[in-house]
């Protein structure tokens, strides 16, 4: 389904709640909606310092029934409620720095536009999603005991350098309704019949960011990280991998990467370890050790002492029942571990205590200037303390300047990625499709 002009959109778009921009207090503006040019500068601000943004929509599944429950009385003072707690809920629960703007949309949405700094953030925003329904469904409950609250919410990121920003801000808020609504409209189906075809032809592209040695400079690993179609909205691999989680095709989008950087090492056939990323969702899926053992006998060249499982996402490993066997079963085979992001929060020093790994990725929101930042130092210092407990080799992620790299070789840091050694790129003769 093509998507209508904006000005189709004014009269159901209802008020803008709040931009997160120098302002500290809610702003509210006509009904009649127009995209005000604050909302598109806090994204185009956000895309500037190298982040991604995500739009986040909440909608009120039950809302029609609810206008025929005698407990609601007054349907605009219920919906003026909700919207307040929605609003008060995102500011409790994200950080204000991060929130690009607020609005109700329609009668019965609220939606979100975030700053993402983190590259592997789909769990972490989710989280945070929960969190804010959670918060809203016990204020709700608090004031109609007797009345049940369905929500539905979806996510999408806003694409970067495809169309103009304000038509990529309609086009998220459009996609990310259809996330939360997941009935059978065309934009729907659409998205899921190109997520299936993905799968299927396996057409992804594995690109990879040399891991230098602080003390040489020589490079000794490499990180495989995945784009999707080339030239599409999927090739943003936050945007390919959160559509994939919210289809429930996670497991065999990353399974497909497994097989195309299991396919690439056979084909390089040199010494370089080799970071592959996956969540814990997948690996603790029961079918996930088999999917392992078949590459291994598929590819009999690939030797598994030189691939890295790297647990990436913010989830918490607890609840995973076979996480812990699958970590003590792909060590059997001969695999490492690692740990990203950490730094970023409890969850990544909660899977060092229950894996100890063997290699320990610190975050970059530790690295960023920390040539200026003592604290970030001192943080620094900490994790390496943790790492020599666990004997884990470090990993700092995200170096961009040469003082950041200064700090890593004073504190002796054994490993290091980042835009300041090299940018991810196509190995010669790797496979970028088949």
């Amino acid at each position: 389904m093509p998507f209508k002009p904006w000005e189709s959109y004014k009269t159901s778009m209802n008020k803008w709640g709040k931009l997160a921009l120098p302002q500290k207090h809610l702003r509210f503006y006509p009904p009649t909606f127009i995209l005000r040019d604050p909302i598109v500068e806090g994204v185009e601000l956000c895309f500037k310092q190298g982040h991604q943004a995500a739009m986040i929509v909440f909608n009120h599944a039950n809302l029609d029934e609810l206008l025929h429950n005698h407990e609601i009385q007054n349907i605009k003072l219920y919906n003026k409620m909700v919207k307040d707690l929605f609003i008060k809920a995102t500011k409790d629960v994200f950080p204000d720095q991060l929130i690009i703007s607020m609005h109700n949309h329609l009668v019965n949405g609220h939606a979100i536009i975030v700053k993402v700094e983190h590259e592997n953030c789909v769990s972490e925003i989710e989280k945070l999603m929960n969190e804010i329904m959670s918060i809203v469904l016990t204020q709700l409950s608090q004031h109609y005991r007797e009345v049940s609250f369905q929500f539905e919410s979806g996510y999408i990121f806003i694409e970067r350098g495809q169309t103009t920003i304000k038509e990529a801000i309609l086009k998220a808020y459009q996609q990310a309704n259809t996330m939360a609504e997941k009935k059978t409209t065309s934009t729907f189906n659409e998205l899921r019949f190109e997520m299936n075809r993905i799968i299927q032809h396996k057409d992804i592209r594995l690109m990879a960011q040399p891991i230098v040695d602080v003390s040489t400079n020589q490079t000794t690993a490499y990180e495989f990280l995945t784009r999707g179609p080339s030239g599409t909205h999927l090739e943003n691999p936050l945007q390919l991998f959160a559509v994939a989680r919210q289809m429930n095709l996670l497991f065999d989008l990353e399974t497909i990467v497994l097989e195309r950087a299991f396919e690439q090492i056979q084909k390089q056939k040199n010494d370089e370890l080799v970071f592959i990323n996956f969540t814990p969702i997948t690996l603790a899926n029961p079918a996930f050790i088999k999917v392992v053992r078949r590459m291994l006998i598929r590819f009999r060249d690939v030797n598994p002492y030189r691939i890295i499982f790297e647990i990436t996402e913010r989830d918490s490993i607890d609840g995973y029942k076979h996480f812990g066997e699958h970590i003590k079963a792909l060590r059997k085979m001969g695999f490492q571990i690692a740990v990203d992001d950490t730094g970023a929060g409890y969850s990544s020093l909660h899977t060092i205590s229950e894996v100890l790994p063997d290699i320990i990725k610190i975050d970059r929101s530790v690295i960023q200037d920390i040539d200026t930042n003592k604290v970030k130092e001192s943080m620094l210092k900490g994790l390496l303390l943790i790492a020599k407990e666990t004997g884990s080799i470090v990993v700092a992620e995200g170096i961009e300047k040469e003082e950041e790299a200064s700090v890593l070789s004073k504190n002796n840091v054994d490993l290091a990625q980042g835009y300041f050694y090299a940018k991810p790129q196509l190995l010669p003769g790797m496979v970028s499709s088949l």
